[in-house]
């Protein structure tokens, strides 16, 4: 990994490392503690400032740490309290960088197939699914815990491979957010076998400038893929359909609007928690009852059924993983309340696009509700524009038919006044999660069906909890 080792000590060559920790406040005994810093950040294409960690290294020693890893101009700095821990110290340029090297160490001494999934919305949902697909073949997968799909919690993920070898394949989600060539950096640690992509929405333009920017940066896990590689696009997005011109391996399309390799066809929303469709692969079709809902996640399972096509399962197959399938944790997560009324969960990220096509969701599979009540935060890193594109978005969250809508928090005042010049005359404005928490739990009743969407930031989850703390949920 690039390492300088002055005076380590030699007995270290024989200690069993237990893991490897980037926050000193997971050190455990036996682990090797990386010291990031500001720099570092910056380097591998990070927003925002960072603590420099290697005034913790002692702190980790004293909790048992093996070693660490440290920039050569960091000890300098702090050469008076870790001189004393010298021979237990491993200097880097960048142990970042370092870091991923050492996790492509381990990913070709394991050499099996990664899936990488990148875009712009559904990546965590299409990961899963994925993988729970692969996973009904009999197949063992290791995938990202939650959505680390960045420099930092790919490496450690693959890391894992390291403690047990004994995985079959790995399906990664890959995330980018600055024009720093992120996914290209990912795909170096760990070359796709397979390599899908879902969508290009004006996400991150903020730090990217334009659509075509993202598309670029998108399309950077296509062109990482392994010559031999399948490139599993979605062909209802003209922005990913152009990647098939530069895939060095094979194309397999899937959609729901044309004639794809992978598609869906007969679509039929019965109700929250109940899809159904005909899925269609090149080597037959199958029937689908499926718990997730809308659209955009017809198309996720359609990604993950053209993945499990790639890898020889049959229709059958994969229509019997998805029947099973279950949304991930506040990622669509269908919640019946004892008093008749119905939650959608998808407090983890949200963008106009994927608003949007949850709103529609709602009114697609509500059409029995009493009410249909949008709970919706603030949109965060969407650039110049910010402002226009809230009020924009409340105008056509309005003109879809809701019953009401509560912003939450910032721009979302603009997302309000949007809603109510659009003729929403129900649309007010929560200060924070918590106040749209009570604000809702006051007002909710028997046969609302509630969309509760925002980004990790507005922490839309405690809106749930509000809920949670007045009413009791319908037993299974």
């Amino acid at each position: 990994m690039d390492a300088v080792v002055t005076q380590l000590d030699p007995a270290l060559s024989d200690r069993e490392i237990a893991s490897i920790v980037i926050d000193s406040r997971e050190v455990r005994a036996g682990d090797v503690f990386f010291a990031l810093s500001q720099p570092d950040y910056a380097n591998n294409g990070f927003n925002g400032d960072f603590e420099d960690a290697t005034k913790y290294v002692v702190q980790s020693f004293e909790k048992g740490a093996v070693a660490g890893v440290v920039r050569h101009d960091r000890f300098a700095e702090h050469q008076a309290e870790l001189e004393p821990y010298a021979d237990r110290l491993v200097f880097v340029d960048d142990p970042i960088k370092a870091l991923q090297n050492l996790a492509h160490g381990v990913y070709q001494k394991w050499d099996r197939p990664v899936v990488a999934i990148t875009g712009s919305a559904g990546k965590t949902t299409a990961k899963e699914l994925t993988a729970h697909v692969l996973e009904a073949s009999g197949r063992k997968v290791l995938k990202n815990i939650k959505n680390y799909n960045n420099g930092l919690g790919h490496p450690l993920t693959v890391l894992n491979l390291a403690k047990d070898d004994s995985y079959d394949m790995a399906v990664l989600e890959m995330g980018m957010s600055t024009p720093m060539n992120e996914i290209r950096r990912l795909c170096a640690i760990t070359p796709p076998a397979v390599s899908v992509v879902l969508n290009v929405l004006p996400v991150h333009v903020e730090h990217l400038g334009s659509i075509e920017n993202v598309a670029s940066a998108k399309a950077e896990i296509v062109d990482g893929m392994k010559e031999s590689g399948t490139a599993v696009l979605n062909w209802d997005d003209s922005r990913v359909r152009a990647m098939a011109d530069i895939a060095r391996g094979s194309v397999l399309s899937f959609g729901i609007e044309g004639d794809t390799d992978v598609q869906a066809v007969n679509i039929d929303f019965r109700r929250f928690g109940d899809t159904r469709f005909e899925l269609v692969t090149p080597t037959g079709s199958d029937a689908v009852k499926f718990a997730l809902n809308g659209n955009h996640n017809i198309s996720n399972a359609l990604a993950a059924a053209a993945v499990g096509h790639s890898f020889g399962m049959t229709a059958a197959e994969i229509a019997s993983a998805l029947n099973n399938a279950s949304p991930p944790p506040q990622r669509g997560e269908v919640l019946h309340f004892a008093d008749g009324f119905t939650v959608i969960n998808d407090s983890y990220n949200s963008n106009p696009t994927a608003l949007l096509s949850m709103v529609r969701t709602i009114v697609e599979g509500g059409a029995l509700a009493a009410r249909k009540i949008v709970v919706a935060g603030e949109m965060l890193e969407l650039g110049a524009d910010e402002a226009a594109i809230h009020k924009t978005t409340g105008h056509e969250i309005a003109a879809l038919g809701v019953d009401k809508l509560i912003g939450v928090r910032g721009l979302a005042a603009e997302m309000v006044a949007g809603a109510k010049d659009a003729g929403l005359a129900s649309a007010e404005l929560a200060a924070d999660s918590a106040a749209a928490g009570e604000m809702l739990a006051n007002d909710v009743r028997k046969g609302d069906l509630v969309l509760v969407k925002g980004s990790r930031g507005v922490r839309t989850e405690l809106v749930i909890e509000k809920l949670l703390e007045r009413f009791e949920l319908e037993k299974a």
